[in-house]
């Protein structure tokens, strides 16, 4: 089998239909790819909606999947497992990609036959405006947005993707490992990072990274995660997260990711001037927000 989806959920039913209809109406032979839900023990309709589409597109390869350890790594780690594709396409309960998006890949593998790992661009979908405090960094934070252009190249090591938006070769986890589970989501819990952790471990190993622009992903954004609160308790996880992927590998390296914080703090400061000098203050102020949010947490405060 060529491709595997693996959406990971977790009490995400007023999305999942929309990212299951996505996946299963793909332009591409369903022979060659199968869709795999791993449900990370939802509370919700999830088990219900999951089981229409299995009696709905009985000519889809549709599997579904409890996985009773709480947290998103185990729920990864289930679905890679479990999966029988040469290729892992990650797509998260809350996206949706086009009909055309195997058809594509699958072009560019065969123009790219020495490609392992790849990231597809990630198009915010905001359920209501964007609040004024937000700017090409607050972007990628709460909506994930990456786009690195209009065409295919290796990405550089500073610009790797998200696990949402990963296309990678089954047998990269099988060699190097898999997630994390002392990081990612468990729960209400924002923590992170459990993608970071796997590609500075690929990386390591001279994995390089493609990018593919034609295969966008479409993130859905609820109004939820634009308020003041979401944004203070994501930024502090992020340095949380930070905190525990560190510490994990080394002190030396928790200190040098100390050291980088505050290379990003003389960062910040310079584009709050900028976007004051711009007339933009809610911009700088909610970066300097967003900062100072993030060395709480890696400090533990």
């Amino acid at each position: 089998m060529r491709f595997s989806f693996i959406t990971c959920t977790y009490n995400r039913d007023k999305y999942i239909a929309q990212t299951l209809k996505a996946v299963c109406e793909q332009t591409y032979n369903p022979l060659d790819y199968e869709i795999i839900v791993v449900d990370n023990n939802s509370t919700d309709s999830t088990a219900t909606i999951c089981e229409e589409f299995k009696q709905k597109y009985l000519d889809r390869q549709f599997r579904y999947f409890k996985e009773m350890n709480q947290g998103l790594s185990f729920a990864l780690n289930r679905g890679i497992k479990e999966a029988r594709g040469e290729f892992l396409i990650f797509v998260d309960d809350d996206e949706t990609i086009i009909p055309e998006h195997l058809k594509r890949l699958n072009n560019h593998l065969n123009n790219y036959p020495d490609a392992v790992l790849a990231g597809s661009p990630v198009v915010p979908i905001y359920e209501e405006a964007q609040p004024k405090w937000m700017s090409h960094f607050t972007q990628r934070l709460i909506g994930g947005y990456f786009d690195q252009g209009k065409l295919p190249k290796k990405l550089d090591a500073k610009n790797y993707p998200g696990t949402g938006h990963t296309i990678a070769k089954k047998e990269l986890y099988e060699k190097y490992g898999y997630y994390n589970t002392e990081l990612g989501r468990k729960g209400n819990s924002l923590i992170g990072a459990e993608d970071k952790d796997m590609f500075n471990r690929l990386k390591k190993n001279n994995i390089e990274c493609y990018y593919f622009p034609d295969i966008p992903i479409y993130h859905h954004i609820p109004k939820e995660k634009l308020t003041d609160q979401f944004f203070d308790k994501l930024t502090y996880s992020i340095g949380r997260s930070e905190r525990i992927r560190t510490l994990s590998i080394s002190k030396k390296e928790y200190r040098r990711r100390l050291f980088d914080e505050c290379i990003k703090w003389v960062a910040s400061l310079v584009l709050y001037i900028g976007y004051i000098i711009t007339f933009s203050p809610q911009k700088g102020t909610q970066l300097l927000l967003f900062r100072w949010n993030v060395t709480k947490g890696l400090l533990g405060k």
